[in-house]
């Protein structure tokens, strides 16, 4: 009897796994026509993105990397679809995060450094341009709201060529890449820095150190969304006071001279000593 109970028991769990496996294969049969079905709706390639969150100054291993299929026609700019592009020579030379990356957001070329490089300024610069550090204070430095990635208006007022006081607009959309030594653009706290870095041409560098040197600097934040470039500003003391007219009273008597100052509308007459 326990014979016959055991044959039966050994044919049913037979039976069960033949039965198991034919699901599976056949389970596995319509994953790979649904797979092949979707690819021929919408096209796919290969895109790595990171596993888990990654904040300025990581670094980066093969570890953190996860390959998915994306759309072809959505390929983010600048994302990788092959690793021996993201680690040209292995493990030994790894990138470094310069912004942060969420959980599955695809690597971007913009957001790391080249391998083997750190996360310092020079791997910010575009090609061709140069770091230049300029002094500030709570006042030209726009409060401490400025961040490092922000864009600026630099004013200078000094002295114009016949000795009047004026402040015009030197250059315009200049892009901060560090505020005293902190280069990490997702900082959100405001921080009241005594200096600031600037990317600039070799030129405008030239000029933003004359212009350090014989004056004043202030900076006007740039907004987000502002791509366009500022017109040439130039104000004087004259045109904010109004223009000034010496004129002579001759009367009898002692003469008196004496100065209009013109403001809008109004105009302030002031005595002052005649020069022969």
């Amino acid at each position: 009897m326990r014979l016959v109970f055991g044959l039966v028991l050994l044919i049913g769990v037979g039976i069960a796994g033949f039965a198991v496996k034919i699901a599976m294969e056949r389970f596995e049969q319509y994953q790979t026509a649904l797979a092949q079905q979707q690819q021929e709706i919408i096209p796919t390639t290969q895109v790595f993105v990171v596993n888990r969150q990654l904040r300025y100054g990581d670094r980066i291993s093969p570890a953190d990397l996860q390959a998915v299929r994306w759309p072809a026609d959505f390929v983010p700019f600048g994302a990788f679809t092959n690793l021996n592009d993201i680690f040209p020579e292995g493990d030994e030379e790894l990138r470094t995060v310069l912004r942060t990356m969420e959980q599955h957001e695809p690597l971007l070329a913009t957001k790391v450094t080249a391998p083997g490089e750190d996360a310092g300024v020079a791997s910010r610069l575009g090609q061709g341009m140069r770091a230049f550090s300029m002094s500030i204070d709570v006042v030209a430095g726009v409060s401490g709201f400025l961040r490092p990635g922000d864009r600026v208006d630099v004013y200078w007022t000094g002295a114009g060529r016949d000795g009047e006081s004026i402040t015009r607009l030197i250059r315009s959309n200049v892009q901060i890449i560090a505020i005293d030594q902190i280069a990490d653009s997702d900082r959100n706290n405001p921080t009241i820095a005594r200096t600031i870095t600037i990317e600039a041409p070799p030129q405008e560098i030239a000029a933003l150190t004359q212009a350090q040197s014989t004056g004043r600097l202030t900076l006007a934040l740039v907004g987000i969304n502002d791509e366009g470039e500022t017109e040439t500003v130039e104000f004087s003391r004259d045109a904010l006071f109004g223009e000034r007219e010496e004129v002579a009273v001759a009367a009898e008597g002692p003469q008196v001279c004496t100065v209009r100052n013109r403001r809008g509308a109004e105009v302030v007459i002031m005595q002052v000593p005649c020069v022969e």
